[in-house]
């Protein structure tokens, strides 16, 4: 696919992985448009382009006022990342907001459907897969794409609507004839990164000095945390090689534990702490790693950062760009809430 001059629109283009994502677009040649309502979104992740004439904006809200319809109009392709969403402690405390989010899939795939846009990309989520497969972080499991299916069992409010996104864009696709791709994104950090998700959260704390230095459950649960950049890649290549609505894993295989992770940030920081384990807090699966085998075989994607290396650049972009003050003042809220 030639992105050069590509009419494309990014719904939640302000946002961490979205602001990533028309920075990529932007560097193609694509005419951008981005759709936010900055409800977590920033102006600032992608003013620059603004300022330049390399992206059109429009702030609004896709389920008001006939937004997604107008927001389609004249474009190529659509990447729908715009969501109610957040880390572990948002999306358990906040299951009515998430809900909504099935209401904007369906308005945003019916618009593109009815205004003939040639591909529409989901941002999925690995909270789709059942939940009784991820409970024992002894044993090595990787999720393959296959085995989301009845009976179903997602991960909270936010996992059933990423789920019922899914379906949803697989019938206008059978219906329609509409070119669909979804992209299952596995516990993404990098830079822009909110402290409602674990990386983001551990490195604020590191920054405070915080100490004890608070882990949310017993430090014991796996993650397959995936740089940005690697998730901006491998959402492009869905665009250009997935027809068919085809549901495909983006996350590395690695396999790490939350307390190894904290103690990477702790001795890259220099900051030497009582670790101190909440085990009342939202914590989510034991045991969440993608297989992302038929990533490689449909798109030629794998991921090329390793967790480690992606791990101290975001540190560094951290530490030179928060104000401890600032943060100290409003870390608590931050961790639950967008």
């Amino acid at each position: 696919m030639n992105w050069k001059s590509r009419p494309v629109l990014v719904t939640g283009g302000a946002s961490f992985i979205g602001s990533h994502l028309v920075g990529e677009l932007v560097e193609r040649g694509a005419a951008v448009r981005v759709v936010d309502d900055l409800s977590s979104g920033q102006m600032a992740n992608i003013q620059e382009h603004v300022d330049a004439g390399r992206v059109e904006f429009i702030r609004g809200d896709l389920k008001v006022n006939g937004l997604a319809k107008k927001a389609v109009d004249g474009i190529s392709v659509v990447f729908h990342l715009a969501a109610d969403h957040g880390g572990r402690g948002y999306v358990e405390l906040h299951q009515s907001a998430c809900a909504l989010n099935m209401t904007l899939d369906q308005l945003v795939f019916d618009a593109a459907a009815r205004g003939r846009v040639d591909k529409v990309v989901f941002a999925s989520s690995g909270c789709v897969y059942p939940n009784d497969l991820q409970t024992d972080p002894t044993q090595t499991v990787y999720l393959t794409e296959d085995i989301v299916g009845p009976p179903y069992d997602a991960d909270n409010m936010y996992g059933w609507a990423k789920l019922m996104g899914e379906m949803t864009l697989r019938a206008y696709c059978k219906d329609w004839g509409l070119k669909a791709a979804s992209c299952r994104y596995f516990t993404v950090y990098g830079n822009r990164g909110h402290e409602n998700h674990a990386v983001i959260a551990m490195i604020a704390r590191a920054f405070l000095r915080q100490d004890p230095f608070d882990v949310w459950g017993n430090g014991e649960q796996i993650r397959n945390w995936t740089h940005v950049s690697d998730i901006v890649a491998g959402t492009i290549l869905a665009a250009e090689k997935i027809d068919d609505g085809t549901a495909v894993n983006l996350g590395t295989m690695e396999r790490t534990r939350v307390i190894d992770a904290v103690r990477e940030v702790l001795r890259y920081t220099g900051h030497d702490a009582q670790i101190r384990f909440l085990l009342d807090k939202p914590v989510g699966p034991m045991n969440r790693v993608a297989d992302n085998a038929l990533g490689r075989r449909l798109l030629g994607w794998e991921p090329q950062v390793k967790f480690v290396d992606g791990l101290r650049r975001t540190i560094d972009w951290y530490f030179a760009s928060k104000d401890r003050a600032t943060l100290a003042a409003d870390l608590e809220r931050k961790l639950t809430e967008r």
